[in-house]
C-alpha cells in the first residue's frame, strides 16, 4: 500500500513561514521524483514544486519561485516544502505526489497522491 501523509499546514499571517512535510511509505522512495501541488477553492490543482530522485534538480512555479524551497531526505522517505514570505494567495490545500515521469510540471505525470494539508494565509 502506497501511503503519502502531508503535515505542517496551518494558519499563518502574511509574511510568515511554514514547512510542509510528506512522509512516503509502500514504495522505494529514492526511485521516484516528488512534487507539491496546491488547490485553492474554485480553482484547479496547480503545480508548485518538484524535485528529482536524487534531489539534484528542482523546479518551481513562477508564483512561488524565490519564496519556496523543495528538498528531500531519502533516508527518511520524506519530502519537504519550505515556504517563506507567504501571501494570502498561497492559501490552498497542499498535496504531495510521486512521479515516475520525466515531465514533472503537470499533475498528469504523477502516480500517487496524499490527502493534503491546509495552508491558510491571513492578511
Amino acid at each position: 500500500q502506497v501511503q503519502l501523509v502531508e503535515s505542517g499546514g496551518g494558519l499563518v499571517q502574511a509574511g510568515g513561514s511554514l514547512r510542509l512535510s510528506c512522509a512516503v511509505s509502500g514504495l522505494t522512495f529514492s526511485t521516484y521524483a516528488m512534487g507539491w501541488f496546491r488547490q485553492a477553492p474554485g480553482k484547479e490543482r496547480e503545480f508548485v514544486a518538484a524535485i528529482s530522485r536524487s534531489g539534484g534538480s528542482t523546479y518551481y512555479a513562477d508564483s512561488v519561485k524565490g519564496r519556496c524551497t523543495i528538498s528531500r531526505d531519502n533516508a527518511k522517505n520524506t519530502v519537504y516544502l519550505q515556504m517563506n514570505s507567504l501571501k494570502p494567495e498561497d492559501t490552498a490545500i497542499y498535496y504531495c505526489a510521486t512521479s515516475r515521469s520525466s515531465l514533472l510540471l503537470n499533475k498528469a505525470g504523477y502516480d500517487s497522491w496524499g490527502q493534503g494539508t491546509q495552508v491558510t494565509v491571513s492578511s
